[in-house]
């Protein structure tokens, strides 16, 4: 049997002769190739610079960004109230413009109304409670009617339309008692009309008394034959004229009646035509 020898170790000298000489051969064999230069000029890398704010600098961003939010909100908000008063605005001047009557001068009929008003807190001011409440607001619609007839119409209209609107129950009431009142002013009316008739019927009749019993002629004086021959007059022209609208009714229908008779019906002429040409 062969003995097996042990293998002795390096000694530290010849290992590093032998690490020297294995990168000496390495640097020999990759030189060529490292020494060979590119003819292109290399280009500068980019230097990238980050920008890293500071915990500050991110909370005053924040605090500005909040900032802004809130002057958009608060600006649109004022924009969104004057844009509604400028709606607003163009309603009334509108809604003003539909209720004065362009036929009509408020200058001068305003002051006139005023006038009365303030004539009618005079007359009542050492009157009782009652009056003092009642006769300026009653002289202010009488003027009203009277000097601006058509803007007050408007603005009854209008405040009517309103009452309609928001108070459906007392818009109702109103319009009973409106109905009450104009029933009421038309009887009024009435009676006061047969009244005058009456007194001046029975001042007629005094005069007639008074005239048969001195022989004095007073109708003449008093100039009332002339009226009643105007009065009397004015009525048999009326009579005449409604007998005239009437008599030419009666004639124009009497002629449609005629042309109708006269025409023969279309059918009759038809069947007529056909049978001559057979």
């Amino acid at each position: 049997m062969q003995s097996i020898r042990p293998l002795k170790p390096e000694s530290p000298r010849r290992a590093l002769l032998s690490a020297s000489a294995a990168a000496t051969g390495v640097v020999l064999h990759t030189s060529p190739q490292s020494e060979k230069l590119s003819i292109y000029p290399s280009q500068t890398p980019d230097v990238l610079l980050v920008e890293t704010p500071s915990p500050l600098e991110e909370q005053i961003g924040v605090a500005r960004r909040r900032v802004t939010e809130t002057y958009r909100e608060a600006h649109s908000r004022v924009q969104g109230v004057i844009s509604r008063w400028i709606g607003v605005e163009h309603a009334i001047e509108n809604r003003v413009k539909a209720i004065i009557s362009p036929n009509e001068s408020l200058t001068p009929g305003l002051l006139y109304v005023g006038v009365a008003t303030l004539t009618g807190s005079i007359i009542a001011r050492n009157r009782f409670l009652g009056t003092r409440l009642l006769l300026p607001p009653l002289f202010l619609f009488l003027s009203a009617k009277q000097f601006i007839p058509q803007t007050t119409a408007n603005l009854s209209a209008y405040l009517g339309s309103l009452e309609e609107k928001y108070f459906p129950t007392l818009a109702q009431k109103h319009d009973i008692a409106n109905a009450h009142s104009e029933m009421a002013w038309e009887r009024l009316k009435d009676a006061t009309q047969n009244g005058r008739q009456w007194v001046n019927h029975s001042a007629e009749v005094a005069v007639d008394k008074v005239q048969e019993t001195t022989g004095l002629k007073l109708k003449e004086t008093l100039g009332w034959a002339q009226k009643r021959v105007e009065v009397q007059v004015t009525e048999v022209a009326k009579v005449v004229e409604e007998k005239v609208v009437e008599t030419k009714a009666a004639i124009d229908k009497a002629v449609e009646e005629v042309k109708v008779e006269a025409s023969p019906p279309v059918e009759e002429v038809k069947t007529e035509e056909v049978k001559r040409l057979v």
